[in-house]
């Protein structure tokens, strides 16, 4: 599962208060029936409109896929007379009123979406940070299904989800394929591909469809876009441009991100000279730890020194670590401020639908005197709790 932190944090790298402003995102209850999906920045999927139905284009279910998912969706007072109806796509008849999600980076879309209610499965459930869905693991409103590349198909199959939201890294779909021959579609959620902070954010109107809840998706996501284009037109306003080094060293491979990553996008909207800028890798960079020395000694920043907590842990980790300027200068900083008893990490879970937080912590860690009242929500200093 993509929430477990060792896994998540070297997937991170390889692909690589609140808000400034407003810290709670509209809910609309009642939203119209007019609806419309329209996006902005989101490139790996794309929906048509055919009379009342729905047609859902997963371009790219997972890297290097050579042929694109399509999933008809349409309105349960529809189904009568589309049962038997032969179709090209996956048919899905909306809105759903129960799933089954293995990832973590869904879970905050459906709480954003007040739908997480509509949960009723998920894998390795001690890893989820939403106090919500945590609450209903406690009651057993959401059941825990094993592992994600180990699901418990028959308590699977009991639960009986309309749908079952995955993500696949390769073409071997496993379990998924099973999960699909008994008849529970399976829907490929390729958030994890987009290339820019909002057009991953951009896959809560994904998540909405499902649930006919378009017009609430588009007001949440114009608000995260609003405040994410506020910060990154404030940190504009500053010349400062302080040199930033990222990532730590795996085995003895140090994972950098690439200059095309969209971790490398928040660093140039946060007004950084990003070391690796230059770079056309959209993925990561896999360096010795003397080409980063070199390169990044006399950096100002350290942001996303992996799951370290103190400056001796790190220290005690590589001694090497110390003769960098950000150790003796304390500037490094990393995500895991928000982190479960288990383990679990906020921020890959719902840091990926609120860049505008991301990039807010951001700022306020180059530029601190842009944001004045923003907290650090996501990061934290070492040695910092």
């Amino acid at each position: 599962m993509r929430g477990i932190i060792n896994t998540t944090l070297l997937f991170l790298l390889i692909f690589e208060g609140c808000t400034t402003k407003k810290n709670t995102l509209p809910i609309l209850q009642n939203p119209s029936p007019e609806k419309s999906t329209i996006l902005k920045y989101a490139t790996n999927f794309k929906v048509l409109n055919e009379g009342n139905h729905k047609i859902i284009e997963v371009i790219e279910p997972y890297s290097g896929a050579k042929s694109s998912l399509k999933y008809r969706l349409i309105p349960k007072i529809e189904k009568a007379e589309n049962d038997g109806a032969t179709f090209k796509e996956i048919i899905i008849y909306t809105p759903i009123e129960t799933l089954v999600c293995t990832s973590t980076t869904h879970i905050a879309p459906l709480d954003m979406l007040n739908v997480s209610n509509k949960l009723t499965g998920f894998p390795s459930t001690h890893y989820i940070s939403s106090e919500k869905v945590r609450s209903q693991v406690l009651s057993g409103k959401t059941i825990e299904l094993g592992k994600d590349n180990d699901l418990n198909i028959e308590l699977l199959i009991e639960l009986s989800p309309e749908i079952v939201m995955s993500y696949s890294m390769t073409g071997d779909y496993g379990q998924l394929s099973t999960i699909e021959k008994i008849g529970i579609p399976v829907v490929q959620n390729a958030e994890y591909l987009e290339k820019t902070p909002l057009g991953r954010a951009e896959w809560i109107k994904f998540i909405a469809l499902f649930f006919e809840k378009e017009l609430q998706a588009d007001s949440i996501f114009n608000e995260i876009e609003e405040n994410y284009n506020y910060v990154k037109t404030t940190a504009k306003n500053t010349p400062s441009r302080p040199t930033v080094m990222s990532g730590v060293v795996y085995g003895d491979t140090w994972y950098v991100p690439g200059g095309g990553s969209w971790m490398a996008k928040f660093f140039r909207d946060a007004q950084t000279n990003y070391l690796w800028a230059n770079e056309v890798s959209t993925g990561s960079l896999q360096l010795s730890f003397e080409g980063v020395y070199e390169k990044a000694q006399n950096a100002d920043f350290w942001i996303g020194a992996g799951n370290y907590f103190s400056l001796d842990e790190l220290k005690n980790t590589d001694h090497r670590y110390q003769n960098f300027k950000t150790f003796t200068t304390k500037s490094i900083f990393t995500y895991n401020a928000r982190v479960i008893e288990n383990g679990g990490n906020d921020y890959f879970e719902s840091g990926f639908s609120r860049p505008d937080i991301v990039l807010s912590d951001l700022v306020k860690i180059i530029h601190p005197e842009l944001l004045p009242s923003h907290k650090l929500y996501y990061f934290r200093e070492l040695d910092k709790k």
